[in-house]
């Protein structure tokens, strides 16, 4: 007994240390070695944090030039005050690193197509590597360093910011290493230039990444060109641009000539594919407005930003204030890139918004032969370059990804990726993103800028993704620019899969920066911007894009109402639940539904929606309720007639539908055309309704009628680590109110500056300055912002931040 004891004994025992000494495969996944998870000394419990912990620190470096004093606020964050401007990027590095550090190296990983390099085996893993890879991110970001390098004041600003990175990496044992990177069993590398230049073309991915030009030559194959127009309209009715309608503009320096055969090979051609393109969030935008100081009470401008972003764990940005002799500037900055993004300094303010222009375009590429060693272009063959694009997998062999390059960009979509191409033919991609440029050095600038000038002086390096660039000034100034390098188009040129072979299709110039749509000091008294488009149809560029309009209505609708604003009249605007849809959208509906055809119960939901109050706050009912019917009559418009094909198609834009019916009653696309009968709109609007109610009945037994909890704001982890996330956060809005927060997207950086003498700053983000899931910093900003409350910001001189009573923590570092 006592020997078969024993033998039991060493079997559990050697099994134990099996177990916790090798990864596991549980569902496909592998997990970390148990035993240095676990390990006291090594293992997560190291990464719990102290309620009291102290950032008080000295630290020598022999990369440093001078002395820079960092004091740290109640909140974390750092207050920066540096003898010499690139020890101030140096320190930003190291404080990026030691609260951000798995975040910043994590994303440049994902641009880079090296995820399964981290994660392991998995296809979706694989194919956002494949992705990536053939968008060209490595390639681009490292044409763009090179660039960014040959200037000396960008070279200096990113060799300072990795040295401040590498310096905190170089004092870490694997025992303080972020939570994550013992989950995922993997260590920190040195960080370089182009992790940074990646990580600004991964934005550059997600703000100006989105297309359609697969779906639209769907679309095209199974309806006429009158249809297209009426699907997909190239301007909505009800538009309130960037830029005031009627504004006269000059004439254009380039004039796109439309290919002569365009009518056949280009708008009548009847080509589809079954190619599913993945997709950064559509929803992507943001709104931002300068007020003039005759319309505040102050008498000084007023700056608003809240870039709309992906809710995320740890946050996307990171706020700091950064002082040196040459700038003062404060806002939020990039866990990954040096500079502040979205701020203000001394003398002026300055916020973005996506331009949500189309800057990526297909071309479908005729090769030789399957070797894609050579493809016709301009009537003679072209040889292709390639490059080997080598994919790591955890555990596994390596994959090589052979991808052909050619004048028209590299071929994102051949016979082995992806798998679902079944027509034989090869696409390329070009895309701005592609192309060198410098947009730190405008960040650069605009934390340098005084005036006017010198703001348009720092946004003219920007180059994408395309921006509304928004200003205000001490001197008294608002503006707004529409930057970046747009494509001059012919009208609807991109908007669908272009020949490859005919140079007549490719882009014929770039618009020049004075000719990119703006405004200064209108006589309106403001500006703003929503992601609408940026002008009327009398600007001379084809405006291609996928804008959004209802934001943009009624922020403009405020801003014209408003005089003697103050700040908290711009925190109650910047945090208003209204939507203009629904206002547009009610009467149309209750107006063509015949009420005496409802049950009770359908009954009783019309009365909610009847006397709703058109907020989507979270405790209404009304916005569900619309939500609801208008999926519903979206479906019983479009459904017919977009199932003729299995393809994926666009769908119709939520401004397509409510505009064409407030125009035709009859809209061609409201009978029904797979029934014998003939239906009207008040057909499709009864039937859409009683489909909602069924709906509804389901809301309410599952307790999510409301319309916070039918929405379930979300801020999910990185690594979607449920646990590390934050659900059902109690907010209200929409993607059409201007407190734009949706199920998985939201206001990223709510910031309000008023330019006074002493500037007065608010601001507030979804997250906490701290990236370790352990800390009481990482999360403790998210319920002053689901409850549209502000913190102050500190904009202090040397001489205020160090007696300041909200100060807790200084570190210290001095040249060795």
């Amino acid at each position: 007994m006592r020997v078969l004891l024993l033998v039991v004994s060493a079997s559990i025992t050697s099994l134990l240390i099996y177990l916790l000494n090798h990864p596991l495969t549980i569902s496909g996944n592998k997990t970390p070695c148990f035993g240095a998870f676990l390990s006291p000394s090594n293992g997560f419990w190291q990464n719990a944090e102290a309620d009291k912990s102290n950032f008080s620190e000295n630290i020598t470096s022999a990369q440093l030039q001078g002395n820079v004093s960092v004091f740290f606020d109640d909140r974390l964050v750092p207050h920066v005050y540096a003898e010499k401007e690139n020890d101030a990027y140096f320190v930003q590095g190291y404080l990026h690193a030691k609260f951000r550090l798995w975040q910043m190296e994590f994303q440049t990983h994902v641009a880079a197509g090296r995820l399964s390099e981290i994660m392991g085996k998995g296809k979706a893993f694989l194919d956002k590597d494949r992705l990536f890879r053939r968008l060209g991110m490595v390639y681009s970001a490292e044409q763009s360093l090179k660039l960014l390098e040959k200037n000396p004041t960008t070279k200096n600003e990113l060799d300072a910011y990795s040295d401040g990175v590498n310096t905190y990496i170089s004092t870490l044992s694997p025992n303080k290493y972020p939570l994550e990177y013992k989950l995922l069993n993997y260590k920190p590398e040195e960080w370089t230039n182009l992790k940074t230049e990646l990580f600004l073309k991964y934005m550059a991915y997600d703000l100006a990444g989105f297309d359609s030009d697969f779906e639209m030559t769907n679309a095209k194959s199974i309806f006429s060109s009158a249809d297209i127009t009426k699907l997909y309209p190239l301007s909505p009715d009800s538009l309130d641009p960037v830029v005031v309608r009627g504004t006269t503009f000059q004439n254009p320096s380039h004039a796109p000539k439309r290919p002569a055969s365009a009518d056949t090979i280009y708008y009548n051609s009847k080509k589809s594919n079954n190619t599913f393109i993945p997709q950064p969030d559509k929803n992507n935008g943001s709104n931002n407005w300068a007020v003039a100081g005759n319309k505040t009470k102050s008498g000084a401008p007023i700056l608003c930003n809240d870039p709309h972003l992906g809710l995320t764990l740890p946050s996307l940005w990171y706020e700091m204030q950064i002082s040196t002799p040459t700038f003062n500037s404060y806002g939020v900055s990039f866990p990954g890139s040096p500079s502040i993004i979205i701020g203000f300094n001394d003398s002026c303010a300055w916020g973005v918004t996506n331009a949500s222009r189309d800057v990526k375009d297909y071309y479908e590429i005729h090769f030789r032969d399957s070797s894609m060693k050579e493809y016709l272009f301009k009537g003679k063959w072209e040889k292709s370059s390639f490059r080997n694009e080598i994919i790591k997998i955890k555990g596994q062999p390596d994959v090589t990804e052979k991808i052909a390059v050619t004048l028209l960009g590299p071929v994102m979509y051949d016979q082995q990726f992806p798998n679902v191409l079944d027509d034989g033919k090869y696409y390329a991609l070009r895309w701005l993103a592609q192309d060198p440029s410098n947009e730190l050095l405008a960040l650069n600038k605009l934390n340098h800028a005084n005036n006017y000038k010198d703001y348009l002086q720092a946004i003219e390096n920007y180059k994408c993704p395309g921006q509304n660039f928004a200003f205000a000034s001490k001197a008294g100034d608002i503006a707004i620019k529409q930057q970046g390098s747009f494509p001059a188009k012919w009208e609807r040129q991109g908007d669908f899969l272009m020949p490859g072979i005919d140079s007549s299709y490719a882009w014929q110039g770039l618009i020049p920066f004075s000719e990119n749509p703006g405004m200064l000091n209108p006589s309106r008294g403001f500006v703003s911007s929503a992601n609408q488009l940026a002008t009327d149809n009398k600007y001379p560029y084809y405006l291609a894009g996928r804008p959004i309009i209802y934001r943009g209505i009624i922020i403009n609708r405020y801003l014209n109402q408003l005089s003697n604003i103050t700040i908290a009249d711009m925190q109650k605007m910047q945090t208003d639940n209204y939507d203009v849809f629904a206002e547009m959208a009610r009467p149309l509906l209750l107006k063509h539904l015949d009420e005496s055809k409802l049950s009770k119960d359908e009954l009783n939901y019309l009365n909610k929606f009847k006397t709703w109050n058109l907020r989507n706050d979270y405790e209404e009912e009304g916005p569900t309720i619309l939500d609801k019917w208008w999926r519903n009559l979206q479906k019983e418009v479009f459904n017919d007639e977009f199932a003729q094909t299995k393809l994926p198609l666009r769908s119709p834009d939520q401004s397509t539908l409510l505009e064409a019916l407030l125009r035709d009653s009859t809209y061609k696309f409201i009978d029904n055309i797979t029934t014998p009968a003939t239906e009207s709109l008040q057909d499709i609007i009864l039937l859409s309704y009683k489909k909602a109610s069924k709906d509804l009945d389901t809301a309410k037994a599952n307790n999510y009628l409301k319309w916070g909890r039918y929405k379930s704001t979300g801020i999910k982890h990185l690594l979607n680590i449920s646990a590390f996330g934050r659900q059902d956060i109690v907010i209200g809005g929409s993607q059409n109110s201007i407190n734009a927060a949706t199920r998985t997207n939201g206001p990223s950086w709510r910031m309000i500056v008023q330019l006074t003498k002493e500037t007065e700053a608010y601001g507030v983000y979804p997250g906490g300055q701290s990236g370790n899931p352990g800390s009481k910093y990482y999360d403790d900003f998210i319920d002053r912002w689901s409850q549209g409350k502000y913190f102050k910001l500190l904009f202090l001189t040397k001489q205020e931040v160090e007696n300041h009573e909200r100060i807790k923590w200084n570190m210290a570092f001095s040249k060795t």
